[in-house]
């Protein structure tokens, strides 16, 4: 999956198999910025520390991750480029996606049966759930035998749940209207209670002992676990015209970027900030309403201004000439769904990427940032789309809005067209990740 930075753009066939296997390697935020994390260090990009001094040095590459689950990536162009007059060209993404959160104290025993309780994370489709082969993948926190803190992933791989459906038997108007209650029905089952019954947490501890050679691990303290999907994600239709897979919002938007970035131009000042908790309301250390990227953005201005005494004034001129190009999918038609949508900004699969525009500011775009990107589309051949929702249908929004009132910047809100969003398998073109990737390598290409 590794490409060296500065390469030609990738062609559609090679980039597509590297999504698809980023996705599968990703089942939780921290897996994705872990994946993140190695590729950009395979190419080239040094790892900072935020409790550590920053000595950046021109011409560098560099990247930076908060709570394992939000990262920031970027080059610094050479000495003989302005940084602060030229401004940063930003993309921006999230790492999470709704699921079932395992709580902290999960164990159930009904009826013989060994549950799992379990959380709605984001807004999440529920019925989509049901009968689907479940794994476990997230962080856990411990305490080993020497009585020192530690903390691992896991991603269990293999399908060890299921949350099963009710017979139609037994609820003849299951097809008539089915609606869910999460606390008493999406615990999943787990196992049969017997002579191997033991907590969940002794599961755990057993398992980061033997599989994440943690062998030191004395007791668990707490998780942050998810259930997911064990279905790889894969490319489907008669021609292959569609990708098939969970957490595409928005792990295709991260992973676009981050390949945008690699094939990029390291003369300009570039930057993807792929954040945490977007899916519910962004508002958390590593989220996009948190203080993560303005305070990436001053320590970087810090290194690079020559007046000590004006770096604050350096930091809002570095914000006037930036730009951010928010990336999260957007609502394709659904031909069995038609009049949800405007007719006249309605997005069709493999017809380009989305521009996402509300009057109401629930997205960023204005008039000025849309032509931009428009322009760029152009300047590539792409063709792009418009996505305004019915005007008596709410809005959905991004970290858009949240970065552009929190920082300044001139946003642009765009993304690819995608159905059955926040289900637990969503469904995209196989052309337009691969159009959108292609702007973005424009984008942060020198003019």
């Amino acid at each position: 999956m590794a490409q060296l930075f500065g390469d030609a753009v990738v062609e559609k066939d090679s980039f597509n198999a590297g999504l698809l296997e980023f996705i599968a390697g990703s089942p939780t935020p921290f897996h994705a910025v872990q994946r993140m994390a190695a590729i950009l260090a395979a190419n080239g990009f040094t790892a900072l520390e935020e409790g550590e001094a920053w000595e950046l040095r021109r011409g560098g590459r560099y990247y930076v991750t908060r709570n394992s689950s939000s990262i920031i990536a970027f080059n610094l162009p050479d000495s003989t480029v302005d940084v602060i007059a030229r401004g940063v060209r930003l993309a921006g993404a999230h790492t999470d996606s709704p699921c079932l959160r395992i709580k902290p104290q999960p164990d159930m025993r009904k009826n013989n049966y060994v549950q799992l309780g379990v959380e709605v994370y984001g807004g999440a489709l529920l019925n989509p759930w049901f009968d689907r082969d479940l794994s476990i993948a997230g962080r856990v926190d411990y305490i080993d035998d020497q009585r020192s803190l530690g903390s691992c992933l896991i991603d269990i791989g293999k399908a060890v749940a299921v949350i099963p459906s009710l017979a139609i038997h037994l609820d003849r108007e299951a097809n008539q209207s089915k609606s869910v209650n999460a606390q008493k029905e999406l615990p999943p089952l787990l196992s049969i209670s017997g002579v191997r019954d033991g907590a969940f947490d002794d599961f755990l501890l057993s398992w980061i002992r033997e599989h994440a050679g943690v062998t030191n691990a004395a007791r668990v303290l707490s998780h942050e676990l998810s259930l997911y999907d064990t279905q790889a994600p894969a490319l489907i239709g008669l021609h292959d015209e569609f990708i098939s897979s969970a957490r595409l919002d928005n792990l295709l938007s991260c992973y676009l970027s981050l390949q945008a970035l690699l094939a990029g131009d390291d003369t300009s000042f570039n930057m993807v900030v792929c954040s945490d908790h977007e899916e519910v309301g962004s508002s958390s250390a590593s989220g996009a309403q948190g203080p993560f990227l303005r305070s990436v953005l001053e320590r970087i201005v810090g290194c690079v201004s020559t007046r000590v005494e004006k770096r604050a004034e350096d930091f809002e001129r570095l914000i006037r000439s930036a730009t951010l190009v928010s990336i999260d999918n957007a609502h394709g038609v659904h031909p069995n769904y038609m009049e949800k949508h405007d007719s006249n900004h309605g997005p069709i699969l493999n017809q380009g990427p989305v521009v996402k525009i509300n009057a109401n500011q629930r997205y960023a775009s204005n008039s000025t940032s849309v032509a931009r990107f428009k322009a760029l589309c152009a300047k590539v051949e792409v063709p792009v789309q418009a996505f305004v929702v019915r005007s008596d249908m709410a809005c959905g929004s991004t970290i858009g809005p949240i970065t552009a009132a929190g920082i300044g910047i001139e946003t642009v809100d765009v993304g690819v067209p995608t159905f059955a969003m926040h289900s637990i398998r969503e469904l995209a073109g196989s052309d337009d990740a691969h159009s959108l990737y292609r702007v973005m390598t424009a984008f942060f290409s020198a003019e």
